[in-house]
């Protein structure tokens, strides 16, 4: 409102004035748009955590392999896809999402020289797997726990390509075999197969460098969107 009025002031000032101030006038009839202290606050306040992170804090391009895996990711998702050929007839492909928890804090009667080292390390985040081994029309199916220094197989499943995730004994919808509850042949078993393909403590680490990379790079993007939403 307060623009409007502006522009029709310099209007009416316009044509009740000499030619020559008339003209003068007509060319400053664009108003500027008005910012408030909020917002030019704001921008510096952005334009700080921005130039921080692009320059103190830089994140680094994102490699596109991990040993036999090739790296898929998009900008703006929140997960990562690897995929590998652990043969002629054999794939595997892994999903990783972005840190969705943390490991609980250590309790307050814990020895003293643990909480200095659980405080020095910071928190142990956690990354969620799910694994697909192909081959043919069989899959095999792993939900994982990556933590920085472990990977942690959570429940088994037996699928069939191409059956939209579900088994003929329906073992996706019922969640699977527990890991935990498997006999401790079949857990060694399961243990090596997935060693065999690359899938370890290995990938774990690596993955948890990798979205912390990639979250401060969303991090950055998203910065620079919400600037480029105040400077118009």
């Amino acid at each position: 409102m307060a623009r409007a009025l502006l522009r029709r002031a310099c209007a009416l000032s316009a044509a009740a004035a000499p030619p020559r101030l008339a003209s003068a006038l007509a060319s400053t009839s664009t108003v500027a748009p008005l910012r408030s202290p909020l917002d030019d606050r704001l921008h510096r306040l952005l334009r700080s955590e921005i130039t921080y992170l692009a320059e103190r804090r830089p994140p680094y391009p994102p490699p596109r392999s991990f040993k036999s895996f090739a790296v898929e990711d998009r900008p703006g998702e929140q997960w990562v896809r690897l995929r590998s050929r652990a043969g002629a007839d054999e794939e595997v492909e892994v999903e990783a999402t972005m840190f969705d928890g943390a490991a609980e804090p250590l309790p307050e009667d814990a020895p003293l020289f643990r909480r200095v080292e659980s405080l020095e390390r910071g928190p142990r985040l956690h990354l969620s797997l799910i694994v697909e081994v192909t081959r043919g029309d069989r899959v095999l199916g792993f939900i994982c726990s990556a933590w920085p220094d472990e990977l942690a197989v959570r429940h088994v499943l037996a699928l069939r390509a191409g059956s939209g995730g579900a088994s003929s004994d329906g073992a996706r919808g019922g969640g699977g075999r527990s890991f935990v509850k498997l006999g401790a042949g079949d857990r060694e078993a399961v243990t090596k197969f997935l060693k065999e393909r690359e899938v370890d403590e290995e990938l774990a680490e690596f993955l948890h460098g990798y979205m912390a990379n990639k979250e401060k790079m969303e991090l950055l993007r998203w910065l620079k969107t919400v600037e480029s939403f105040l400077d118009k």
